[in-house]
């Protein structure tokens, strides 16, 4: 059985955009095994552009030749078009060093460090490895991105939110601050049992924001699919584009969060939901004066804390 679906003749892309949105499109044609890659790709591009295929493969635990089949699936020769192209973009960009390659060098010397200096260095570790993850969103997202986000947010009727396990304490944040911006807003949070007579109150004109990680929630995929089948708008939160509630989702905020010792953060995530309330409350604010209503409750006095 060969890993490639037989699609015919296939032409590579030729930017970066149009190899994300490839490969987007193609992922549930893909084996297994080119699934894996393929998320590789899409979630460490810094990696693909700067790193050599042994490197990559030992990262992504897969094998050099899985890397040289997923490119020449896409159109590529080989593996090597393909990374040329995400170099090219990746100096286009100015970014001379990637996050993916800064989070390997500040990795490398986190084991020895609370050894050397004791339990008190967790702190600067546990920063430090935030900062990243946090100059890494606001690039992945920019300012376009968030924008889009609040514009969704401010549109629908009702906003639902749903989170489950890790990323439960984001969802709540956004149920308790969401209000104060002036958005009304409903927490899906499954208590007795009663998560599916929740997604049915979702309706065409309402918005759901749903934020889910690897190994991601299936009640919070249940929910998307809910709000999907409801014609509903979908802003998901997530660590990739090829997650689950990505696929389905009217626009998604990736947030790769950071790691440390096996302990995931939320530090960005939590960032993310910060900016969306005030940004909401700017534009409630702004739609109350055209409207000649006088001023409505200004963004800063929407308790973020």
């Amino acid at each position: 059985m060969t890993d490639m679906p037989d699609t015919g003749p296939v032409t590579a892309p030729t930017t970066a955009t149009e190899l994300r949105d490839s490969i987007l499109a193609r992922y549930d044609g893909f084996s297994k095994r080119l699934q894996h890659v393929a998320r590789y790709v899409l979630d460490h591009p810094d990696d693909m552009a700067l790193q050599t295929l042994t490197v990559i493969a030992e990262r992504s635990a897969t094998q050099p030749s899985a890397i040289v089949r997923f490119a020449k699936s896409l159109g590529y020769t080989g593996a090597g078009p393909m990374q040329r192209l995400l170099r090219d973009s990746l100096l286009a960009n100015n970014a001379s060093l990637g996050y993916g390659e800064r989070v390997h060098q500040f990795t490398a010397t986190v084991d020895s460090s609370v050894s050397a200096r004791g339990v008190g260095a967790l702190i600067d570790e546990f920063t430090e490895a935030d900062v990243l993850a946090l100059q890494n969103t606001r690039a992945t997202i920019g300012q376009e991105g968030l924008a889009d986000a609040v514009a969704l947010i401010h549109k629908a009727q009702i906003v639902h939110i749903v989170g489950m396990r890790r990323a439960f304490p984001v969802a709540t944040y956004l149920a308790y601050a969401m209000p104060q911006a002036g958005k009304p807003t409903v927490l899906i949070d499954g208590v007795g049992g009663l998560a599916f007579q929740q997604f049915r109150a979702i309706s065409a004109k309402d918005l759901l924001i749903a934020i889910s990680y690897h190994s991601y929630a299936p009640e919070t995929v249940s929910a998307v699919e809910a709000a999907c089948a409801a014609g509903a708008k979908i802003l998901a939160i997530s660590d990739s584009l090829a997650s689950p509630i990505a696929k389905l989702a009217t626009q998604t905020l990736v947030v790769r969060e950071s790691q440390v010792r096996g302990f995931r953060s939320l530090s960005a995530s939590l960032c993310v939901a910060q900016a969306l309330v005030v940004g909401v409350a700017y534009e409630q604010e702004r739609g109350a004066v055209r409207r000649g209503r006088g001023r409505s409750r200004s963004p800063a006095a929407v308790d973020a804390s």
